[in-house]
């Protein structure tokens, strides 16, 4: 499927309703550079131009809405955003949301990968779908989730069939905006993407250059695409601010993606620059940055320790770290498992739950130490785990959905492995488990979502298959509002009961 870029509005797009090399590791006090703008970024004054959407929507269904010539990006030459091409009019956003309306970041709030909600088992193109809307590119970023609209990214131009990829400066990055209730594209903001971008290949065919997930509160929309940077968009598609946060590429490309955290959105660009950064989300200035993250692609959590302090948790090669959300100081370090971690790591009551590794062990830490931790801090150990799916936590039990297609369970009072099953999957899994709290719901690749009882006994309810044949889902479901979203590299599902 060869989608072009597009460098006018979108008309077309329809709903349909019904449906780097090794480090040595580093000891912690390591040095962070505070309130150091490496690229100096600044917040226009968007008044003028929200006035001016306002006018526009009100006008028409479909408009343009122009940045006025103060809306640029600032300290990024790479290029920029074109103006969003808003596809329906965006109303007003709700005033406020309760807890399972809202999916904000990857695997939705502080990665638990759990929301309350009244989910269907069973599903098919007749039956317990919503809506599905044809997206205008490919992608594997998740979708989240905000106060009745849904935002993800994708791309387009190039990269889109595998033996005909086309050029490279043909790439275009989009955020996308959709409406929650019915699946209506609200606005597309393309992205220029940065030429460090790499190559077309085997490895980046696995997943794209949409790969990290969104963030989103009341201050905006929060994407990060690697080697072209991070960008910050209003909630009517415009563009705030751009940063470079690193150039360097890998074969599998970008991963991490960005959180919120009060004032500040914190990105881990090791890949790119070997570096963590929080910066300003008004203006994209950095508040602070750690250079000494390693090898990671992992994207990190927040920890509540019972003092009131919080850390910031973060897997890189060879290690869990725990950071100073305020500062980047490194706080302490836990050695434990070999080579590079991948899942984001999940806090349950106090503990950190870690998995990941070539060698595929999964760890339980309490947070809180200084220094090594790894002789004082670990809870339990099991040499079991995952390479690239993040584990769940869910009745007492921790489940997830190995790469290679296997399920299983442990129980979080000792680790003991409860269940460990084969999945009906030909290829890999990468998108992680979600839960209802009642529920598991595993995608694969290839045979559609395996619905789960989130129980310690492996019982199979479902086994749902949406698309066609050789539609690929490698994104990680989202839930909010009791809907179930599904993201393939062709369309958005919306799973709900009637």
């Amino acid at each position: 499927m060869a989608l072009p870029a597009h460098s006018g509005p979108l008309t077309g797009m329809g709903t349909e309703s019904f449906q780097l090399p090794s480090q040595p590791a580093q000891p912690a006090n390591l040095p962070v550079k505070p309130f150091l703008a490496t690229l100096p970024a600044s917040m226009p004054n968007s008044l003028g131009h929200c006035a001016t959407f306002l006018i526009c929507v009100l006008s028409s269904a479909f408009c343009w809405a122009d940045p006025p010539s103060g809306d640029q990006t600032a300290g990024d030459d790479r290029g920029s955003a074109s103006a969003p091409r808003t596809i329906a009019a965006a109303g007003a956003a709700e005033s406020s949301a309760p807890q399972s309306a809202v999916w904000n970041e990857f695997r939705g709030r502080n990665g638990s990968g759990v929301a309350l909600a009244d989910l269907p088992s069973a599903w098919s193109e007749t039956e317990n779908l919503a809506w599905k809307t044809p997206l205008p590119g490919k992608g594997s970023s998740s979708p989240v989730v905000w106060k009745g609209r849904i935002y993800l990214t994708a791309y387009t131009g190039y990269g889109l069939d595998f033996t005909e990829p086309g050029q490279r400066e043909s790439l275009k990055l989009h955020v996308l905006c959709l409406q929650l209730s019915d699946g209506k594209l609200l606005w597309d903001c393309p992205i220029d993407p940065a030429s460090a971008e790499q190559a077309y290949g085997k490895r980046v065919a696995e997943h794209g250059y949409a790969s990290p997930t969104p963030c989103v509160d009341d201050s905006g929309v929060y994407a990060y695409f690697g080697p072209s940077g991070l960008v910050a968009l209003s909630h009517q598609g415009t563009l705030r601010w751009r940063r470079d946060l690193g150039t360097n590429t890998t074969g599998f490309g970008a991963a991490a993606s960005p959180i919120l955290y009060q004032n500040t959105v914190i990105q881990n660009a090791s890949i790119e620059s070997g570096t963590m950064f929080a910066l300003d989300k008004a203006t994209g200035e950095t508040v602070w940055q750690n250079d000494q993250i390693v090898r990671s692609w992992t994207t990190p959590s927040l920890v509540t320790l019972k003092d009131g302090s919080e850390e910031l948790i973060c897997n890189q090669k060879d290690a869990i770290l725990g950071l100073d959300p305020k500062t980047g100081q490194q706080l302490w370090t836990c050695h434990a498992i070999e080579d590079y971690i991948v899942p984001r790591v999940v806090t349950h009551q106090g503990l950190l739950y870690c998995s990941g590794g070539r060698t595929n062990r999964t760890f339980v830490v309490r947070p809180g130490g200084r220094g090594e931790v790894e002789a004082s801090h670990i809870v339990w150990h099991q040499p079991r785990g995952a390479n690239v799916t993040s584990p769940i936590v869910v009745n007492e039990h921790l489940f997830w959905s190995h790469d290679k297609s296997i399920a299983l369970c442990l129980r979080i009072a000792d680790g003991e492995e409860v269940f460990r099953e084969r999945m009906p999957t030909r290829s890999r899994v990468y998108g992680s488990i979600v839960s209802d709290g009642q529920k598991l719901f595993l995608t694969t690749r290839d045979k559609g979502v395996l619905v789960l009882d989130a129980s310690p006994e492996y019982n199979e309810l479902a086994l749902n298959q949406l698309g066609s044949e050789d539609e690929s889902f490698n994104a990680s479901p989202a839930i909010a509002n009791d809907c179930l979203l599904l993201r393939s590299d062709r369309c958005l599902y919306c799973i709900k009961k009637p």
